[in-house]
Formats: structure tokens, C-alpha cells, sequence
């Protein structure tokens, strides 16, 4: 336990479950989709759907999609600052059958044209799981670099990942393996204790049976 367990994280209130971990999901998933935001349909489900409103959760997973902290003062003009930033932006409301009550499936399309599609849920305390990307299943804090990568589910693939990982000396904190199905799309969720290199990134994306390298930066 540390002192934030205590007394709770430094934010824009009311609330750290419905307010700054709504911010912190937001802020994660621009981080992932690499790029700004250009349009995020925003699904609420559970109780940030039924309560949401009253703690500002709307506004502030806004402030996160547009790269804003749990502490920025300007979280409550959010929608006013996306569209300055020529961010779009829409609200509705989802059924996640066996996810957290406070969670939200956000589909995003980046500047650049690149989609990503996140469900993310807010824990308490600022705590939040990013539960699924692009329908597959994830769970990880946002609080490590983070690696993610989508490949067939082939032999090798994790020696080809967890080599290059030890010739650039970073160290794997926690690794996850999901697949779809035997033979079918799988993805590896990597929280590491060091940054990875943007050129180690590259090398990934060229590799044979792997669909898509997705990477979570704390810088």
C-alpha cells in the first residue's frame, strides 16, 4: 500500500472511479491509437452510463482522448477544446455483458486514418483495466510501457518478441497470451520496466504473421 491507496490521486473531481479514471482511460487509448483523435464514438455502459453525467465522466473521458491528465484544470472544457481541436465526438450506450459497471467501449479513428477499438474499465481510486483491443482481450494499468501484439497464433512468435526484448536489455514486469482460437488471431500484451526502442517497434510490424504492433509509451 502507498500513500495514494490513502488519501486518493491528485485530480479534477468529483470522483476518482467516474472522473479521473475516466480520464486516465481516455488518455491511455489516444496513447495507444498513436496519433490524435480525430473521431470518438463513446459508448457508456453500467453505472458510468447511469451516473456518469453527475461526476462529469463525459467531460472527462473527452479531456483524456485529448491528452489531458486526472489534474488538468480544464477537463470541464473538454468539449469546447475538442471542438476548437476539430476533435468529433458522439455519446450512446452499450450492454458489456461480464465487464466492470464502470466501463466504456470507445472506437476511435486517428488523424491519420488508423482505428482502434478499446473497452476500457475504471476500478476506483483512479485504478483502470483496459479490458480489450480491437475485440480481443487485454487487461493492462496503463501504468508500464506496454507492448501489444496481434499475430497469428503460430510458433515463434513469442521467442521472435521476447528475444528482441532481451537484446535491447528491457525486462518484461508481466506477459499475457490470448488467441481467438487454435490457428486463429492471438495477441501478446508485454508491461515492461523500460521504454522500448521506436526502431525495435519497426522491426515488429515487418515481421511474417504479425497483424499489427500496437505501443504504450509513458512519455
Amino acid at each position: 500500500m502507498n500513500i495514494f491507496d490513502i488519501i486518493g490521486p491528485v485530480m479534477v473531481g468529483p470522483s476518482s472511479s467516474h472522473t479521473a479514471g475516466a480520464v486516465k482511460i481516455g488518455y491511455v487509448s489516444r496513447k495507444l491509437l498513436g496519433e490524435d483523435v480525430k473521431k470518438a464514438e463513446i459508448l457508456l455502459h453500467g453505472s458510468f452510463l447511469a451516473t456518469g453525467k453527475g461526476h462529469g465522466t463525459q467531460f472527462a473521458l473527452v479531456a483524456g482522448l485529448l491528452g489531458m491528465q486526472t489534474d488538468d484544470i480544464r477537463i470541464p472544457e473538454s468539449f469546447e477544446l475538442a471542438k476548437k481541436c476539430g476533435m468529433e465526438f458522439s455519446f450512446g450506450e452499450i450492454n458489456l455483458k461480464n465487464y466492470h459497471p464502470n466501463s466504456v467501449q470507445l472506437n476511435l479513428t486517428g488523424v491519420d486514418g488508423r482505428y482502434l477499438e478499446i473497452i476500457g474499465e475504471s476500478v476506483g481510486g483512479s485504478i483502470i483495466n483496459i479490458a480489450s483491443i480491437d475485440g480481443l482481450s487485454a487487461n493492462f494499468s496503463g501504468d508500464n510501457p506496454t507492448l501489444i501484439v496481434h499475430n497469428q497464433d503460430q510458433p515463434g512468435h513469442v521467442a521472435e518478441v521476447t528475444s528482441m526484448l532481451s537484446h535491447k536489455s528491457v525486462n518484461i514486469a508481466s506477459m499475457q497470451l490470448y488467441r481467438a482460437n487454435r490457428g486463429g488471431d492471438a495477441v501478446m500484451i508485454l508491461e515492461c520496466d523500460q521504454e522500448i526502442p521506436e526502431e525495435s517497434i519497426k522491426w515488429l510490424m515487418k515481421l511474417e504473421g504479425v497483424n499489427k504492433v500496437t505501443y504504450y509509451s509513458l512519455k
